[in-house]
This record gives C-alpha cells, sequence and structure tokens, in this order.
C-alpha cells in the first residue's frame, strides 16, 4: 500500500508541476494530457516491476484494454508494462523451495541453476537436471503473491480513480473483481497444472504445437515443474518463409477457434513469452496456462451467433447478438452502440472476403485504435463490457498483433467457416 501511495503521490506531483508550467505559459492545463507524461509512465512502470505480484499482472492486463473501459491516456501510460519483474535473491529462493519441498530437495537434483532464465508477474523459472536426468523447467511462485491479490488490485484501483481517468459514474468493480479471481487461479500451480494436462490431451499428436510435460512429483501450489524444451522466441520466425509464417499464424488463430467453439476452455494471456518455436521440429510451443478461463455454452453459441449474422451481412441479427455478449447494453445511448457496431463491422471485415488477408499491409489495427481512443474519449459512456469479454479480446488482440509482427497473410474466411 505504502508502495503503490508513493506511485500516486509521484504522478500527482508530476500532475502538478506539468500543470503549473502549462499555466505560466499562459496555457490551460488539461488533466488527461499531464497524466500522460513519459515520467509519469516512468514512475508507473518502475513501481510495479518492483512489486511484482499482481500488482505488476493487472497492469499487464489493462495495458492490452482496447480503450472503451479505461481513458486513452491510462491506456497509454499501462502499455509500457512488460513482464520484467525483478526476480528473487537467491536466499529467498531457497527459503522458498524448503517449504515446497523440504530442506533436502537439493539432493534430488544434478544440477540446479538459482538464476532463473526467465521471471515475469508472479514467478520465475528455473533450468534444473534431476539425478534421473529429466531436464526441467521449474516455475517458482514469488513468496506472498496469492495473499497480496486483493490489496494489489485494490492499489491499482485507486490509481484509476485520479481525475480524468475514467469517467465519472463508471462502476468498474466487475472487472476488478473478475482480476481478482483471475489472479487468483494463476497464483495456484496445481491449478495451472491440470489445466495444461488438459490442453496436453487435447492437442496430443498435433503436427502444430507441442506442450511440456508436466511433472506431478515435483509439482506443488507454489512449484510447477515441467519438461524443459529446446525452443526459440517465437520472433525468430520473422526471419522464415512467407509459408511457414503463414502457417503459424493461422495454427494459432485456429487455435483460438477451438479453445472458443470446441474446447470450452481458452488460454486468455497472449503474452508473446508464451509462445515459442521448438528447435527440432518447427513446432509452437505454448507455455503458461494460469490464464485458462472457462468458455460457458451460452457465450460461445452467442459468439456463434455474432459470426454468422457478420458473415451473413445482417446488421439486425449483429446488433442482437452483440447487446446479448454485452458489447452494449439495453441502457446504453443509440449513437454509442452505433459507434460500437462500426467498430466491430470494422474488425470483422477480414473474415468475410475470400481472399488471404494480408497482416502487414493492412493498417486496420490503426483504424481500430483510433476509433476505441476516440469511444474512450467519451466521458458519458458507462458501459462495461463483461469480463469474460474482455478476456476473449485480450486473446483475439494479441492474435493479431502476432500475425502483423509475422507479416502473415491467411485465409481467414477458410478458418472460421467450420465453427458456423
Amino acid at each position: 500500500m505504502l508502495h503503490m501511495g508513493g506511485i500516486v503521490a509521484g504522478i500527482a506531483g508530476g500532475v502538478i508541476g506539468g500543470g503549473l508550467r502549462q499555466m505560466a505559459k499562459g496555457q490551460r492545463p488539461a488533466l488527461p494530457n499531464l497524466l500522460l507524461t513519459p515520467s509519469n509512465a516512468l514512475r508507473l512502470t518502475n513501481g510495479l516491476s518492483h512489486m511484482r505480484g499482481a500488482a505488476l499482472k493487472l497492469g499487464q492486463m489493462l495495458s492490452m484494454d482496447s480503450g472503451i473501459v479505461l481513458s486513452p491516456q491510462l491506456t497509454a501510460i499501462l502499455a509500457t508494462l512488460r513482464d520484467d519483474a525483478r526476480p528473487m535473491p537467491p536466499n529467498q529462493l531457497r527459503d522458498v523451495l524448503n517449504a515446497e519441498w523440504g530442506t533436502s530437495w537439493l539432493a534430488r537434483f544434478r544440477k540446479f541453476d538459482v538464476r532463473p532464465f526467465a521471471a515475469a508477474s508472479i514467478g520465475q523459472v528455473h533450468r534444473a537436471e534431476t539425478r534421473d536426468g529429466r531436464l526441467l523447467a521449474i516455475k517458482v511462485q514469488y513468496p506472498g503473491v496469492r495473499a497480496s491479490i486483493d490489496s494489489d488490485v485494490d492499489n491499482i484501483a485507486a490509481l484509476m480513480r485520479l481525475p480524468g481517468l475514467l469517467p465519472k459514474g463508471m462502476d468498474i468493480s466487475p472487472l476488478l473483481a473478475a482480476a481478482k479471481a483471475q489472479l487468483r487461479e494463476e497464483a495456484d500451480y496445481l491449478a495451472e497444472a491440470g489445466h495444461l494436462r488438459r490442453f496436453s490431451n487435447l492437442l496430443s499428436g498435433s503436427a502444430d504445437f507441442v506442450l511440456p510435460e508436466l511433472q506431478e512429483d515435483l509439482s506443488t501450489g507454489q512449484v510447477l515443474a515441467m519438461t524443459y524444451l529446446d525452443c526459440q522466441p517465437i520472433e525468430t520466425l520473422e526471419a522464415a518463409p512467407q509459408v511457414v509464417r503463414d502457417r503459424a499464424a493461422a495454427s494459432l488463430i485456429d487455435l483460438v477457434l477451438r479453445e472458443l467453439f470446441t474446447f470450452c476452455a481458452m488460454q486468455t494471456d497472449p503474452n508473446l513469452a508464451n509462445y515459442r518455436v521448438e528447435t527440432a521440429t518447427g513446432r509452437i510451443v505454448l507455455l503458461d496456462f494460469g490464464a485458462v478461463r472457462p468458455v460457458e455454452p451460452g457465450l460461445a453459441a452467442a459468439f456463434r451467433a455474432l459470426l454468422n449474422a457478420a458473415l451473413d451481412w445482417d446488421a439486425a441479427a449483429v446488433r442482437a447478438a452483440m447487446l446479448q455478449i454485452g458489447y452494449f447494453g439495453p441502457d446504453t445511448a443509440p449513437h454509442h452502440q452505433d459507434l460500437i457496431q462500426q467498430m466491430f463491422d470494422l474488425a470483422i471485415d477480414p473474415l468475410r472476403q475470400d481472399s488471404p488477408f494480408d497482416f502487414a499491409q493492412s493498417d486496420l489495427l490503426d483504424r481500430l485504435r483510433d476509433m476505441g481512443l476516440a469511444l474512450g474519449t467519451e466521458r458519458d459512456l458507462m458501459h462495461v463490457p463483461p469480463a469474460e469479454t474482455l478476456f476473449l479480446h485480450r486473446k483475439i488482440g494479441g492474435m493479431y498483433l502476432l500475425a502483423t509482427r509475422l507479416r502473415a497473410r491467411v485465409n481467414l474466411r477458410q478458418l472460421v467457416e467450420p465453427y458456423r
């Protein structure tokens, strides 16, 4: 609480100083613009990185907001966040593993690298080799993360209540409650182990994907042990031939469709670090199943109805499905409903064409961003879409960004037709 208070105080101080400087120049300061400064972005990013845990994770989750819920100013500040949490020191690592495995745990390993090769918001990952020859990746949770979730989210909420960042009267408590529930799930490594088992079974024998194998004997609520896979960052595909990039993007987009319409469960964290490429086979490695959320049959059916209506150019059915899903509510002003539906029509257009969509040559993402930011400035727009819809869109948006980065060309119409 004290650390977050320091961040908020620093941002407020920056706002006051910037406002005084503008007034000295005879300018009328605009509060949202004062909040969006490089120094304030640095204060927030550095502060959350040092805090680790739920505060950093929630900041990353919110940074992928479309602009409908958050103001452009807060969205831009949070977008500076990356998975750059500070790793725990060796003595703290030892204490955690002593508590989870017992004090003689080191005798089970031939090698255990105390230096993590990956560190994120909730835990860090170490490479190890057991006495029986297994090469493992072992994810260890930062101590105290699970106990601090509620207070961390509440303290982030205090930041969001700074004047000018949200429309007056907007109720984001359902979104924050969903974020708390999601973070509790991500901090339960036994639950993540169950998700890993499930997705391993669903994708068993896949020519496109490979998952690490869960090591039950070493996994606990705060330690997740998996086989270590020799792989490279998925960004290495940027230098691959066009056909390889196209297949990777198509496979990942099809996986999202299967998660929504077939698996009834979706991994909702599209962080690039969760996707790698197996060195030996070229298959896409899927990592981190802490953010798996169930997709209720009713929600899947509503999205199928929306997809069919959009592909059939049925505007009335599109609006009815969007209302059912919760893009807007019955009381949302008609002009706001129109704006949100216009955004959807623009986003769905690549799915209507029969030829491959060239992600690299399209400015669709820029136009959607501009429309979303403009909508975010509508201070009388109070509606907040359901958390499940926002989590799903976070994944879809992440896949679009990845396909754009790979400069992929994908026939999206062919991909979605089997799910109608």
